[in-house]
């Protein structure tokens, strides 16, 4: 694959404040790219850089072969962009939201209508055509709301928080629409999000801290790299300072919570030893393999 987002030291500083700070990363054509991080790491204003909503400081970027700073009305047409808030109007109809969003990039009405009804079977909109954006649900909403930034047929969705507010149902149904755009159009899908199963689903994943580009990898790479998996024990209740001993002679760290051990383990495998030689010590045990949410947790400062 080619890559059609690529970054080389891009930073923005506001006076003293570096909101980004000197960050390389490229993303590959037609995949999911989730870009991850705590609030106000850096996550927003990278993004208004690629989209040409700022200037950088310093770096450059090529965003579908074009250059950042020099071919940014190429580069929006290249980009389709859903916020975190609403930004199509309350009182107009889906349809009229619709075909004002595509007019800004496309004058031919006849093509509009053309995208907007492929958009429209495409997204399963078409009982919503005719009714007041306002009056919609969350998760209708954000149908509309993806149906916009498509109207002008971008190589690139950026997707800001999408599911954020919506209910496991909506959640569900606007991933099944993300995955039919990737499938059907080939559409790179540069992804925020602060559920981390979502995340799970990205090809490759770039996790910011403090402005700083602090790990890029695989979901799988970086499970390898920053999410051990726990073995808990479940001590019998006679047997919980000889269970302690035990595991102090063999040298393992462990941490004690709500009458349990929690001891790391670098595989599942790895937790069998253990368990036979606490075996006659313990009611129970189960053994919780890394998550992203570890990932998230060890790489982006999340405990802080």
């Amino acid at each position: 694959m080619s890559c059609i987002i690529q970054t080389e030291h891009l930073t923005k500083y506001f006076r003293d404040v570096k909101a980004v700070d000197d960050i390389s990363f490229s993303v590959e054509q037609g995949e999911l790219f989730g870009f991850l991080g705590v609030n106000g790491a850096g996550k927003s204003t990278t993004i208004s850089m690629l989209c040409t909503m700022l200037a950088p400081t310093g770096g450059s970027a090529r965003i579908n072969g074009y250059v950042l700073g020099k071919d940014n009305q190429q580069i929006k047409r290249s980009i389709g962009i859903v916020f975190q808030n609403s930004c199509l109007d309350r009182l107009l109809t889906v349809k009229e939201n619709l075909m004002l969003r595509g007019m800004l990039y496309e004058k031919d009405k006849r093509r509009l209508r053309s995208n907007l009804e492929n958009l429209s079977s495409i997204l399963g909109m078409e009982e919503l055509m005719g009714r007041p954006f306002g009056k919609l649900s969350g998760g209708q909403k954000r149908r509309c709301e993806i149906a916009g930034a498509l109207m002008h047929t971008p190589d690139i969705l950026v997707l800001d928080e999408p599911t954020t507010g919506l209910d496991p149902a909506s959640r569900k149904r606007v991933w099944e629409i993300i995955g039919r755009l990737q499938k059907e159009l080939g559409m790179t899908v540069f992804l925020t999000t602060h559920y981390m199963e979502e995340a799970a689903e990205a090809n490759h994943i770039a996790i910011m801290d403090r402005g700083k580009l602090v790990s890029f990898g695989t979901p799988f790479e970086l499970k390898e790299q920053y999410a051990k998996d726990r073995m808990v024990l479940i001590p019998k209740e006679a047997c919980w300072q000889e269970l302690i001993c035990r595991i102090k002679e063999q040298k393992l760290y462990f941490e004690e919570r709500e009458g349990r051990l929690f001891i790391p383990v670098d595989t599942t495998m790895a937790a069998i030893p253990i368990l036979e030689g606490s075996r006659e010590l313990i009611d129970g045990f189960e053994v919780i393999q890394g998550s992203l949410d570890d990932v998230f947790l060890n790489a982006a400062g999340g405990q802080k």
